[in-house]
């Protein structure tokens, strides 16, 4: 598997890193520092490159992970991992505390996927795909999550990658509907986005001012973007 990078300046992709053999990389996550750190669902491993380098090594590693799939990040650097088991429709989380300690949050949920911390790091939100089901947990300082509940069910097509503005709303892959849907802190749906191909995969916060959404799509190999109203809560 590779990384690869695009700048403003540059017409197009270029690869960034070339990954262990047999790493396979999903979904990808900054901390502050501007440390990467990468989902290797074929190895069982979250990697990290430093910032600066293009050195990878393994953050954290644990056999009992199915295949982690996307992450999710505090400001304070925990890291979240949803753990899918597509050909049993569940799925876990994982918490990575600071040194890459893993630790198994929840078992025996749905296939999760997409997976985001809220805008002032009070709320973990999961989805599970199959199920299409988002749930909501009230999120610790220290990472301890509590206080499950349904936040959205959707009736048709998946769910996959999901990122939160600024403000608090929830972007939201629709697999196989060809969207993008906003849902806001009630869960309402405050904004849809049509995109071109119809398989939405993982979402991305990017831009000088932090306000385009990057869209990877499965099948047609490219990457599509739209303007927000809001920057992402990283920026």
């Amino acid at each position: 598997g590779t990384i690869a990078r695009k700048s403003f300046d540059e017409d197009s992709f270029s690869v960034f890193v070339e990954l262990p053999k047999k790493s396979v990389g999903n979904g990808i996550r900054f901390d502050e520092q501007g440390n990467m750190y990468i989902a290797d669902y074929v190895g069982h491993n979250v990697l990290k490159i430093e910032y600066g380098t293009k050195q990878i090594e393994v953050y954290a590693s644990d056999t009992n992970m199915n295949q982690p799939n996307d992450l999710a990040i505090m400001d304070n650097g925990i890291l979240f991992a949803s753990d899918p088991n597509w050909k049993e429709s569940s799925g876990k989380i994982w918490r990575f505390s600071l040194g890459g300690i893993p630790e198994l949050l929840e078992d025996s949920m749905g296939t999760t996927n997409g997976i985001e911390v809220s805008a002032d790091n009070k709320i973990l939100y999961v989805g599970e795909s199959i199920q299409k089901k988002i749930w909501a947990y009230d999120l610790s300082e220290n990472g301890e999550i509590s206080n499950k509940r349904l936040f959205k069910q959707f009736n048709d097509f998946g769910i996959d990658g999901m990122r939160c503005d600024k403000k608090g709303n929830l972007y939201i892959a629709r697999y196989g509907a060809g969207l993008v849907v906003v849902l806001n802190p009630e869960g309402v749906i405050i904004r849809t986005i049509k995109l071109r191909g119809d398989k939405p995969t993982n979402i991305a916060f990017g831009g000088i001012n932090g306000d385009i959404v990057y869209v990877t799509m499965q099948g047609r190999k490219w990457v599509e973007s739209f303007i927000s109203r809001y920057p992402g809560r990283n920026f």
